[in-house]
Order: C-alpha cells, then structure tokens, then sequence
C-alpha cells in the first residue's frame, strides 16, 4: 500500500534542504511515498538542472539519490543519519525532455551503526543511475536532540 509521506522538518527554524525543503527557492522540493519495503519520488526536472544541453546534471541525479536514502533511514529505520559513502553508477543519460524521474530506494542491511541502502533512478522506465548509500546512523536520543528527528510517527498524516 503506498503512503505518502509527510515532511516534518518543514517547520524547523532555517530548515532549508536543497533537496527536500519546500521552501528553497533553488531547492529540488522532492516529496516521498512510502510503497512496501521502498521509498519512493517522482520528480520533474527542468534546463536549470542541466549539465550539458538537454542532460540532467549528475550532480542532480548523485543529490536524488542521496536524498532518497535519507529517507529511507528516517521511516525504515526511524531515526536520523548521515551520509558515510556513496558510490554511484550511471547507466544512460537522462534527458530532461524525457519529464518525470523515478527514484527507488530500500534498506539492503544494516551493520551496528551503518544502513546500507540500495537506490535505482529511472527515466521512461529505463534504470539511468544507481547507488549503495552508507549511512551513519545515530541512537534514537542523539538523533532527536543533534538532527531534531521528530518520529517516525510525524512522517505520516495525522488526518
């Protein structure tokens, strides 16, 4: 069942993600669904996101999915965490003329303090990108005092 997702630090003082933020004036406004096992985003890009003419920058793409996994250790693993290492494959090109990009992403493992998670970026519903993200993941108390994660509960509609 898919489940959209709230953003919660939207009301936190000088909150200002590039990626999430709905509130950056140059930010990527991404918004989540939680489907199953995976979070997911649908997002449109426009020429302001270009490398070269027509090609989405892989810089856009590398942020997607970072931003991705992120969230994944907000609601799968209810807390907060911070990238350790990414590494990134890209497959095909994506064109900003082809519109909407799909991320996936899913907790492959986690190791004491490490998530390890798994995300695929399509266009046309062509696999264009991929990448394992690590992430440091901080202690239930540390997470709410350091990186203000309000919850697990908070990223769901109370309505």
């Amino acid at each position: 069942m898919k489940k959209h997702l709230e953003n919660p630090y939207s009301t936190v003082k000088d909150y200002n993600c590039f990626g999430c933020s709905p509130d950056n004036p140059i930010g990527l406004h991404l918004s989540f669904i939680e489907d199953g096992d995976e979070i997911v985003l649908e997002w449109e890009p426009d020429e302001n996101y270009t490398g070269w003419t027509n090609i989405l920058h892989g810089g856009i793409q590398a942020t997607m999915m970072d931003e991705i996994a992120s969230w994944v250790v907000f609601v799968k693993l209810k807390t907060a965490g911070v990238t350790r290492e990414m590494s990134v494959k890209y497959r095909k090109p994506v064109l900003v003329s082809d519109g909407i990009i799909r991320c996936r992403a899913r907790l492959k493992e986690v190791n004491r303090s490490l998530a390890t998670i798994e995300v695929q970026l399509y266009s046309k519903d062509i696999l264009r990108a991929e990448a394992r993200c690590v992430y440091f993941i901080f202690g239930e108390e540390e997470a709410k005092t350091r990186f203000f994660y309000p919850g697990s509960d908070a990223f769901y509609s109370q309505t």
